[in-house]
């Protein structure tokens, strides 16, 4: 083998995937089509759950030290749901996807892991021991794994001919990096009485400390196909057709039209193959969950390809990447879609669908409905079908950031092994049955014990009957 696992696509996805293989100890090749880092920015927002993952893995304060990243208010449909702002540990900011990607692939090159460039893959073919790939370039790299988070037109889908069933995009709006003036309160105001709108949110800044914003732009007559380029004017006319003469186009660093096509894989796993990130599944980029999905797709497998390199995961391990991550996407989607049709971006003006906005803007104002779509939005609410669950608050959720003394439970996750909190010190013997795969602390403190994953969802809690049946279901046998 040429290497354990074969990441293709160096996009958000694949770099976090590449750091997961590495905190997992086995070895990685990440390759990419494009000759350099792509200057455009996807998308333009970290939600809470993605933040925490980067802090259990000591990422996120280099990342926030990196930029000027403003803390943000959640929004579902342009609605903003300021009753969330401070639920969470770590609010949703707006940190670009180039500042992302660029910080990953600065942080795996000091891990002695970097991105192949000019690699465009052409064939795969896979066997009982591994994947050969192979390169129009020539090149041949044979893995034990591989996996596919080269986007939305995925190569490796192709050619696996996996079944990605779906809607095609339809309808088209514009997407910018911008730099404006004018009246900051003015760019709140969202659509004008003729269906023209904007969605403008902070980028942080550019290179020389002036602020950056994205802007999201549609109406009447606005949905052109794809390939046409935008234009400055463009942007300058649906600026004015909302905010007339109070908001003006400094600069335009990038544009691009984006479509509502709905797709997503019918399966994630294809024998030593796995589909991630937008190869897995495509949809209009509202509030970024495709890049934090895909981000937390990595999360989820790293680890368990990990355990099938070395050897210990059990049989089931590596198919609960689909059965887990397979139905968060599909609701991604439908949440989407939902977004979308109360968005009214082609500005139809639709009498009922504008009273069904109305009804849902109030129903918004309600404290509940507000943590609903935030949990919803932010990852923060993602519970994985688990054994436990059916009686188990804790478990398949994303662990709590317990205080365990000297240090808190986050940072312990920093090795990528899984976590036992064993705040009466009663599980010393179970633990020390899988020394090498899951650490145990917290003896003496307040919490309730639980058994937390390397990817930080908790696995176990409370009874101890269910412990060793527990480790042995996710961190297999015994040593």
């Amino acid at each position: 083998m040429d290497t354990d696992v074969l990441v293709v696509g160096a996009g958000p996805t694949g770099m976090t995937l590449a750091g997961e293989l590495r905190v997992a100890g086995v070895s990685a090749v990440l390759v990419d089509k494009l000759a350099q880092r792509s200057a455009l920015s996807k998308a333009g927002g970290v939600q809470s759950r993605t933040q925490e993952a980067f802090d259990q893995r000591g990422l996120l304060e280099p990342l926030l030290a990196t930029g000027n990243y403003p803390a943000g208010t959640a929004h579902f449909a342009g609605i903003t749901l300021p009753l969330t702002r401070d639920r969470h540990r770590h609010p949703w900011r707006s940190i670009p996807q180039v500042a992302i990607e660029g910080f990953l692939e600065q942080h795996l090159a000091a891990q002695e892991i970097h991105v192949l460039r000019d690699h465009e893959l052409t064939g795969i073919t896979q066997d009982e021991d591994g994947v050969t790939a192979t390169f129009a370039n020539g090149g041949v790299i044979r893995s034990r794994y591989l996996v596919a988070a080269d986007g939305g037109h995925s190569t490796v889908r192709s050619l696996l001919g996996a079944e990605f069933p779906g809607r095609p995009g339809t309808e088209t709006v514009v997407a910018a990096d911008v730099r404006l003036s004018g009246d900051d309160q003015a760019m709140t105001h969202t659509r004008s009485e003729d269906g023209h709108w904007v969605l403008v949110f902070p980028l942080g800044t550019d290179p020389q400390g002036r602020p950056l914003r994205r802007v999201s732009m549609g109406g009447p007559g606005r949905s052109v196909p794809r390939e046409v380029p935008v234009t400055e004017d463009e942007i300058r006319e649906g600026l004015r057709a909302v905010f007339g003469s109070q908001v003006e186009l400094l600069e335009l660093c990038y544009a691009r039209r984006i479509t509502n096509a709905a797709r997503q894989a019918t399966r994630y796993r294809h024998g030593r193959v796995f589909l991630a990130g937008d190869a897995a599944h495509v949809h209009l980029p509202i509030g970024a969950q495709g890049m934090n999905t895909g981000i937390q797709d990595a999360l989820n497998l790293g680890w368990k390809l990990g355990a099938a390199v070395h050897g210990w995961a059990p049989g089931h391990l590596l198919d609960t990447y689909h059965a887990e991550r397979h139905p968060v996407a599909a609701a991604v989607l439908r949440n989407v879609q939902a977004q979308s049709l109360l968005m009214d971006q082609q500005g139809t003006g639709d009498p009922d669908l504008l009273a069904a906005k109305d009804l849902f803007a109030a129903l918004t104002r309600l404290r509940d409905v507000q943590y609903h779509l935030d949990d919803m939005v932010s990852g923060m609410g993602i519970r994985y079908p688990m054994p436990g669950t059916e009686d188990q608050p804790l478990v398949g959720l994303p662990a709590p950031d317990l205080d365990l003394g000297p240090v808190r439970s986050h940072e312990l996750l920093r090795s990528g092994r899984g976590l036992l909190i064993d705040p009466a010190g009663r599980f010393a013997e179970v633990a020390a049955l899988w020394p090498d795969r899951v650490d145990r602390a917290g003896q003496g403190t307040g919490t309730e014990p639980m058994l937390i994953r390397p990817d930080g969802y908790v696995c176990w809690a409370g009874d101890q009957d269910a412990l060793e049946p527990a480790l042995g279901h996710w961190f297999g046998e015994p040593r």
